[in-house]
C-alpha cells in the first residue's frame, strides 16, 4: 500500500468514526453530505495517523508513542516503571479508558519486544508498521484460539505482551466513576496465560487522565443519550480541538505478580489494579 492509498483508507475510516460518534451512521439520505463535511477533519487525522505509523517503522512503538502523546496531552507522568522486568516473559495487564491510553502505554513500557493484543479492525490494515507489533483477536472462537497460541508463543520466547482484559472502553479513573466496577467484566486471560507460560510475570498497569473534563462539559455531547456515547463524542471533540487536549495523562505500574499458582494470579492482579485505580482519584 503506497502513501496515497494509505491516506485514502485512513480518511475513510476516520470519516466513518466521526459520523458514528455523532450517532449519524444510519442516516442513509444524509450520508453523502455527512461524508463531505467530515472529510476535512478526517484527512487531517489520517495524516497524523500515517505519520505515527511511519515512526513505528523507523524507531519502534516507544518512540511513536512518545510522539503521539506529545500531541494528545499537556503532560505525562509515569510511575512504577521499575516494576516491569526488562527481560523474560511479561504479561502487561491494563485498563482501557480509550483515546490516548495505547500510545501512553507504548511510550511508558520499558520493553522493545512488546506485542499488543488488539481487536481486528479494518483501520489497522492501513497501518502496516503498527500491525507487525499486534496480535489480533478475530470475532470467531477458532481465531481467538490462534491469538492465545501466538501470544503464549511470544511470552514463552521471553517476550512482553500487553492486553486489555476488559475488551471494551472503560471509564477514565481520573474523571469518571465506575472504573473499579468495570473490572467485573474482565476476562480470565491472566489465569490462562499463567498456566501456559512457565515463569510468567504479570505487570498490572493503570492509565488515567486521557479524557478531558472540559470535553465532558461540552453541551454538544448531550445530543447522545447513552453515557458511553456521550463519552465517545467528548473524546472525538478532544481529538479535533487542540484546546481540549490540556490533560495530564498518567501511567502507573503496580507491583508485579509472579504466577507460581495460576489459580491465584487473576485475583492478585485485580486487587493490585483496584488499588491503582482508587489512588487515581486521590491525586
Amino acid at each position: 500500500m503506497d502513501r496515497s492509498d494509505q491516506l485514502s483508507a485512513l480518511t475513510r475510516a476516520c470519516s466513518d468514526d466521526l459520523i458514528s460518534a455523532f450517532g449519524l451512521a444510519g442516516s442513509r439520505l444524509a450520508h453523502p453530505v455527512l461524508k463531505k463535511i467530515s472529510n476535512p477533519p478526517a484527512r487531517w487525522l489520517a495524516r497524523q495517523v500515517a505519520t505515527y505509523d511511519e515512526i513505528v517503522g523507523e524507531a519502534g512503538l516507544r518512540a511513536s508513542g512518545t510522539w503521539a502523546l506529545e500531541r494528545m496531552a499537556r503532560r505525562v507522568e509515569v510511575g512504577g516503571a521499575a516494576n516491569v522486568p526488562r527481560e523474560g516473559p511479561v504479561l502487561l495487564v491494563s485498563n482501557h479508558p480509550g483515546l490516548a491510553d495505547a500510545v501512553a502505554l507504548f511510550s511508558a513500557i520499558p520493553r522493545e519486544d512488546l506485542r499488543v493484543v488488539a481487536a481486528k479492525r479494518p483501520f489497522l490494515t492501513a497501518l502496516p508498521n503498527t500491525s507487525r507489533h499486534l496480535i489480533t483477536v478475530p470475532e470467531d472462537s477458532s481465531g481467538r484460539l490462534a491469538m492465545v497460541r501466538s501470544a503464549a508463543h511470544h511470552l514463552r520466547s521471553g517476550g512482553a505482551v500487553l492486553t486489555f482484559p476488559g475488551g471494551r472502553i472503560e471509564p477514565d479513573p481520573a474523571v469518571l466513576p465506575g472504573a473499579v466496577e468495570a473490572l467485573g467484566q474482565w476476562s480470565e486471560s491472566v489465569d490462562l496465560f499463567a498456566r501456559l507460560v512457565p515463569g510468567l510475570v504479570v505487570a498490572p498497569v493503570v492509565v488515567s487522565g486521557v479524557l478531558s473534563p472540559a470535553a465532558l462539559r461540552n453541551p454538544f455531547i448531550w445530543i447522545r443519550r447513552r453515557r458511553s456515547d456521550r463519552e465517545w463524542l467528548a473524546a472525538t471533540f478532544q481529538m479535533l480541538v487542540p484546546a481540549l487536549r490540556n490533560v495530564t495523562t498518567r501511567v502507573e505500574f503496580g507491583a508485579p505478580v509472579h504466577t507460581g499458582n495460576g489459580s491465584a494470579a487473576s485475583h492478585a492482579v485485580l486487587e493490585e489494579i483496584r488499588g491503582l485505580i482508587r489512588r487515581c482519584g486521590t491525586r
